[in-house]
């Protein structure tokens, strides 16, 4: 059965300390490893990613080679460093399926918005709280100082992806949603 997986901020090649840094790793070679040996360790190639904007940075062909060693059939929802030429790398890369700005997927009883910024949510008439999955902030806090916002970051993950169902198990621990009746 395949799963869904997410993360954000990857900035494969974003050769700065204040980037690699926080992350525990010395450089950014070290790390662009780490987080694909991670990545390939857990997703399976039937598995989804959504991959929450800024993939890579500065060397945009080392980066294109790193996204297309990825397992898993990816999504990107675009974040402020992928430009125009990145997007195209990533429209002829096989292993990504969807480029876009925010989606909605709903799992478990829970309706998620996936975007790079944190966004203020609400209810779309539901009786039942709408989730915004969201990085760009590089905080260690997988939740965020709004009310129903979840970093996905790798900064937030120890630099893996997220299965979906570990992050409706941290929403439930946490705020003890009652989700029977978003479906």
């Amino acid at each position: 059965m395949s799963k869904i997986w997410l993360t954000s901020d990857t900035h494969f090649c974003h050769n700065k300390d204040f980037m690699f840094g926080p992350r525990g790793f010395n450089d950014i070679e070290t790390h662009d490893l780490f987080v694909k040996m991670q990545w390939n360790y857990l997703v399976a190639p039937e598995d989804d990613v959504y991959l929450l904007g800024d993939v890579f940075l500065i060397d945009d062909n080392k980066g294109f080679e790193i996204l297309k060693s990825l397992k898993g059939k990816i999504h990107i929802i675009l974040g402020n460093h992928d430009s125009e030429k990145r997007i195209k790398l990533f429209q002829s890369c096989d292993n990504v399926v969807e480029i876009t700005y925010a989606t909605r997927i709903k799992s478990n009883g829970f309706t998620f918005i996936l975007s790079h910024y944190p966004m203020l949510v609400h209810n779309f008439n539901d009786d039942k709280p709408l989730w915004n999955l969201h990085g760009h902030t590089h905080s260690p806090e997988k939740l965020s100082e709004f009310y129903h916002c979840y970093n996905v970051a790798l900064d937030a993950h120890n630099s893996r992806p997220i299965e979906l169902d570990e992050i409706i198990n941290d929403i439930k621990g946490v705020y003890n949603e009652d989700t029977n009746s978003n479906n």
